[in-house]
């Protein structure tokens, strides 16, 4: 405590954060193992206590008394006594409920007799108790392992799940000293211990969890890792039929796996492999006119998986949630850059892929040379007097299309796009009708749903090689495309609020550049409307790792850019 420190914490359980203080970055470093952050305007940023990040710390391994101390450290007066209380009771609730294999039973045990009581009584609980055993134990029905920890969570007690897993069929799988072109390879040091937080020595506590780490920082290479370690059979969800490749691509590249062992499992292709890749489009298809509600489910059965990988699991569909709550025997890894669900399903993730496991500031990893830095800029633009009367007079959700699809917006572009003819730049936005009119405008080529796959893999080999400069795309390649060489991103328009968004389109230009030069992320915003709003919100996350958002008002952007003195 120090009348210097940046953090005030309050007994609702906010915790503010000054930002112009010299401690500031320890500061965010420290609370946000522990934290969320709501909201960031330019000076004070207010972070909250939640049930969900205090489980994740201590999954992570973190004590009450650290997270206190953390508080304590930082903070500017004394952390409230209730606010204390909280912590310990909250994290100390992680682990009182513990799950084991006993001979074929499923055994859940507490050391809280009246806890139990109270979930021997719940009506959630009751359909899935196969047997009282005595005041401290229960047998749950064998199917129910993924279901039980579902409701647990939401009655306030996470359980702990130390009833191990089937080991599946062994894969024969090792990584490579070089890859396939000859060059040196070994995973990165953040990689292992990534690799070894999941992995856990093999133990009942490791082989479940989610692998938290920024979009260029070689969330794959960790998977690939895992799968070594599991040397089993293994099922990869991934986005989309990009990203699918890009995995199988990664895998022949880095290990002793050959291609009649890895299998892509797509609306082209349905082949099932030792290693096998698929979508989750794929996997939630539904054909009209049947009973069969999602007739590729079956995959998950198709082989004795040992390992099952969610690539992106901040975007796992919920039917994937349901079937996953069947799949508690097998280890399940989760791979992301952001925790944050649109849709607030956070403790699905958790109760049924796992805690988070490990978790890198992506400032840490910039300071590192591992990522990229990069700069944000927010541009604002006004509406012309025509378009204000149509903001002004149409609904809610109308406001927001007209306000991101701002014609403004275009010579703006056009101006960045000049600066950075020698870049690679990679223009992105929501709405179709305003990415044709840019595409067009730039004579660029475009990404966007209707792409045929064949057509989207040469665009995107064109992009790497530098044959083509500019690419716009839609939200499509937000997620797990793998565009080494792009360092400049355009945002015309955005999903409304998405703070995972905003995380995965920075990421598309995070990956290290040859001479250590910065990417640059610039936001076009239409001034005083809901795409302001939005894009406030948007923001946060990146905020919370460490990016500070530089806001231009347009006529001063377009001077100050044309003599290159951004800053």
């Amino acid at each position: 405590m120090g009348k210097d420190h940046p953090i005030i914490v309050q007994s609702d359980g906010s915790i503010l954060l000054e930002v112009e203080n010299a401690e500031y970055e320890n500061a965010r470093d420290t609370i946000m193992r522990f934290s969320d952050l709501v909201k960031s305007p330019e000076y004070i940023h207010t972070y909250r206590l939640s049930v969900l990040s205090l489980w994740n710390a201590a999954a992570c391994g973190m004590t009450p008394e650290e997270v206190i101390e953390g508080l304590k450290r930082y903070s500017r007066y004394p952390v409230p006594d209730n606010i204390e209380v909280y912590i310990k009771d909250t994290m100390s609730k992680f682990g009182i409920l513990k799950l084991t294999q006993e001979g074929d039973s499923f055994v859940l045990r507490s050391c809280d007799d009246l806890i139990m009581e109270e979930i021997k009584r719940s009506d959630k609980m009751i359909p899935h108790i196969e047997e009282i055993t005595g005041k401290d134990s229960l047998i749950i029905k064998p199917y129910s392992r993924g279901l039980v920890k579902q409701i647990l969570v939401k009655m306030g007690y996470p359980c702990e799940d130390l009833a191990g897993y089937v080991e599946g069929d062994p894969l024969d799988i090792s990584l490579e000293s070089r890859t396939s072109t000859g060059q040196p390879f070994a995973l990165r040091p953040y990689q292992e211990a990534a690799r070894d937080a999941f992995w856990a020595g093999g133990s009942v506590r490791g082989g479940s969890g989610v692998i938290v780490l920024p979009c260029g920082a070689g969330k794959t290479i960790v998977g690939l890792g895992v799968i070594e370690q599991v040397a089993a059979q293994t099922l990869i969800l991934t986005t989309n039929v990009v990203a699918l490749r890009q995995w199988i691509s990664e895998i022949l590249d880095k290990t002793n796996l050959t291609e009649d062992m890895v299998k892509e499992y797509s609306g082209e292709k349905k082949e099932v492999g030792p290693v096998t890749v698929t979508t989750y489009q794929i996997l939630t298809y539904k054909k009209r006119g049947t009973e069969e509600e999602y007739p590729h489910f079956r995959l998950f059965n198709e082989k004795n998986w040992g390992l099952i990988i969610y690539d992106e699991v901040h975007l796992l569909p919920a039917p994937v949630f349901r079937i996953t709550a069947d799949l508690q025997a097998r280890r399940r890894l989760g791979l992301t850059a952001t925790l944050v669900r649109e849709d607030g399903r956070e403790d699905d993730v958790f109760s049924l892929i796992g805690p988070k496991k490990f978790d890198k500031p992506w400032k840490e990893l910039e300071e590192q040379n591992w990522i990229a830095a990069a700069k944000c800029y927010e541009v604002r633009v006004d509406l012309d007097q025509d378009r204000r009367l149509d903001y002004h007079t149409a609904g809610e959700r109308d406001r927001y299309r007209i306000a991101a699809t701002n014609p403004r917006k275009y010579d703006l572009v056009k101006e960045i796009v000049e600066h950075h003819k020698d870049d690679q730049i990679l223009i992105l936005g929501q709405y179709i009708d305003q990415l044709e009119t840019i595409a067009n405008m730039l004579d660029a080529p475009m990404i966007y749903g209707q792409t045929p796959n064949s057509e989207r893999e040469e665009l995107y080999s064109k992009f790497k090689t530098g044959e083509i400069k500019v690419l716009v795309v839609s939200k499509v390649a937000n997620f797990a495309v793998d565009l080494p060489d792009a360092n400049v991103a355009v945002q015309v328009s955005g999903t409304f609020g998405s703070r995972q968004e905003e995380a995965q389109r920075l990421g598309r230009i995070l990956r290290p550049k040859p001479h250590g030069e910065s990417a640059l992320f610039y936001s076009l915003v239409t001034r005083n409307t809901k795409d302001q709003d939005f894009s406030q919100k948007r923001q946060l996350f990146l905020t919370e790792q460490g990016y500070k958002y530089t806001i231009w008002e347009h006529d001063r952007f377009i001077t100050e850019l044309r003599k290159g003195k951004l800053s």
